[in-house]
């Protein structure tokens, strides 16, 4: 039977290293499989994170030979098995052990944003097209690769002023609800840090549920900002006609 060489880090928040397995590879087999194959055979207090093994919880994120993967979606035979497959956690977020990393910050960045707001002056019915571009948004997983691969937190641990690609798409899918009257650019620009990305796309090319995370939502957002609370024109518009700040769609 066929094996492959693992390199899996090992250690916690103080230090860690790569430590080399051998796993025997099957049809089919996952990098998750053979995590979980160290575990059984060689390793029991490796620890790792997983739930669904579908691709569906986001909890299995780390990265695989240096890219950021969901380790259940992430086939043996799509990697050059000649050479060590090396597995390490996330870099954005600190180790607990071995490839578990702490993304609680990602959780206390969403308590921010304001909810859902509905409007009460209209009917609720809306268009198709509003429902699918919302639906684009819903589909995150939150799996925190598109926050790990950012390079304005990976690396220059902007966490402070920097919300990251993944609640900028939850702030879209708000934003862009016809039924929604809320109006989330002042907090856009102040406290979740927009200015910061400079559209290099690199979340988007991560995204295990293909969202357009740069040119659907972090773009469209940065227009409206720059509409808001820098174009003096679109301020006299709505000085003299009382327009609401809220963009329709």
């Amino acid at each position: 039977m066929k094996e492959a060489r693992f390199q899996v880090y090992r250690g916690d928040a103080k230090a860690g290293k790569l430590q080399e397995y051998t796993v025997a590879v099957e049809e089919g087999m996952v990098v998750l499989d053979a995590i979980h194959r160290i575990q059984a055979k060689d390793a029991p207090d490796l620890a790792v994170r997983w739930n669904c093994k579908a691709a569906k919880c986001g909890s299995c994120s780390a990265e695989v030979n240096g890219k950021p993967k969901l380790m259940c979606k992430t086939r043996l035979d799509d990697l050059p098995l000649e050479e060590p497959v090396v597995v390490k956690p996330m870099k954005t977020f600190p180790v607990v052990k071995d490839l578990v990393c702490d993304v609680s910050w990602n959780f206390e960045v969403n308590k921010r944003i304001p909810k859902f707001t509905p409007r009460k002056d209209r009917e609720w019915r809306w268009m198709q097209e509003d429902i699918d571009r919302v639906q684009e948004y819903r589909k995150c997983i939150e799996c925190f690769l598109c926050q790990n691969v950012c390079h304005v937190l990976r690396e220059h641990g902007e966490k402070p002023g920097f919300a990251g690609p993944r609640f900028l798409v939850r702030v879209a899918g708000l934003e862009t609800h016809p039924m929604d009257a809320g109006n989330r650019t002042k907090l856009l620009k102040d406290e979740m840090g927009i200015g910061y990305c400079n559209i290099t796309k690199c979340c988007t090319e991560v995204c295990p549920e293909d969202i357009h995370i740069t040119d659907n939502a972090i773009i469209p957002l940065k227009e409206r900002v720059v509409d808001e609370h820098y174009d003096p024109v679109m301020k006299v518009i709505r000085l003299f006609t009382g327009g609401s700040n809220k963009k329709e769609g």
